[in-house]
């Protein structure tokens, strides 16, 4: 049964990379998106309901407990699958109070690259105190699948909870459309196959031609993973030959300074094959950035989602918000973002500090 603690205390830890000590964009690194996925939550838990929580770095599975004595959290989250579950039997004797949640960051497309992922799923709640956190209501369901070759499900409902990302919805109207020859597009993220470059680069150029403009098509070029070496490297190609269009190459960066680049661009493209929130996107929806995006970013409203299968439908799209932006039709990807954060914030409300629901609930029966 998962009982709750008066007084929550979360920590967040996010695993440091092999080369983080040699590279400038280790894979939790402080401007990585997972870590900046865990940070956003971690600051709404203070802000807005009033837990104290911490986002840290471990080097390893051993330095969990070095953490966890320092912070003493109630509740210890772990960003992804990076601890092996055999880990969990050793922690949960020398700190049983706390509660373990492992977060799921990635739909099952995603999982599937990974050797482990259907092992370590099944087997992380053999130990006490451990529970996974979907980051999603598809995923959630998904894994609950899954866990249902296994257990029962009502052990199930107590150990898998949906709990999902949070952006701050702060809208900045900063979108400014200047006299430059050319139109910035970025489409921005590592770059592995499930991202989906090379089409949204193909549309985007079709895209230009029509609208009379050479594109300037931007990317983050040194974050490739999950075979995505051939995928940058047809990028490349496609626009070595061409005779208007720029590939523009960025480095992964800090988020402050990633927003100020976002800022600069005419539209977004993140048309990929799976998400489960897309941390980009948000980055473009709260500088007013025009956006399109297939389907998985489903806390968009469906006129930006684009087939990422149909370089013409993602075209079309790109007409259709190109247009929009005259009449400030990215206000409406807000509404949809801060739709999103506001069910976020009560989800981590009722999970964190369930007591003050039950209150509610008690008041609204008297």
């Amino acid at each position: 049964m998962h009982k709750h603690h008066p007084n929550p205390k979360a920590l967040f830890i996010c695993k440091q990379s092999e080369q983080e000590a040699s590279t400038f964009y280790g894979y939790f690194r402080k401007y990585s998106g997972l870590f900046i996925s865990a940070r956003l939550v971690s600051r709404m838990i203070e802000d807005q309901l009033g837990v104290k929580s911490e986002t840290v770095v471990a080097r390893d599975n051993n330095d969990i407990d070095r953490l966890v004595t320092q912070h003493k959290p109630t509740h210890c989250f772990i960003e992804a699958y990076w601890v092996v579950p055999e880990k969990f039997e050793i922690l949960a004797k020398l700190h049983p109070k706390i509660k373990w949640i492992i977060r799921i960051h990635s739909e099952i497309p995603f999982l599937a690259v990974e050797g482990m992922s259907m092992d370590w799923t099944m087997r992380y709640l053999d130990y006490p105190n451990v529970m996974l956190a979907p980051n999603s209501p598809r995923i959630y369901e998904n894994i609950k699948r899954v866990l249902l070759q296994k257990y029962d499900e009502c052990f199930i409902n107590e150990r898998l909870v949906y709990l999902p990302n949070y952006y701050n919805p702060e809208f900045d109207d900063h979108y400014v459309v200047g006299p430059k020859r050319h139109i910035d597009v970025g489409c921005f993220g590592s770059v592995r196959p499930l991202k989906n470059h090379l089409i949204q680069g193909i549309a985007a150029m079709t895209f230009a031609d029509e609208i009379g403009k050479p594109l300037h098509f931007h990317i983050n070029s040194n974050r490739v993973e999950s075979q995505g070496d051939p995928v940058l490297k047809n990028l490349r190609q496609l626009f070595q030959q061409s005779k208007r269009h720029e590939l523009v190459e960025h480095a992964w960066m800090p988020h402050g300074e990633f927003k100020r680049l976002i800022r600069t661009m005419e539209l977004g493209m993140q048309v990929s094959y799976t998400e489960t929130f897309n941390i980009v996107t948000a980055d473009f929806v709260t500088e007013g950035v025009p956006v399109v995006t297939s389907s998985e970013v489903w806390w968009l409203p469906q006129h930006v989602h684009a087939d990422p299968n149909d370089a013409g439908d993602i075209i079309k799209k790109l007409k259709r918000v190109w247009t929009g932006r005259l009449f400030g039709l990215q206000k409406l990807n807000y509404q949809g973002l801060k739709q999103y954060a506001h069910a976020s914030i009560d989800r981590w409300d009722q999970f964190l500090v369930p007591h003050r629901h039950h209150h509610e609930c008690e008041r609204e029966q008297l």
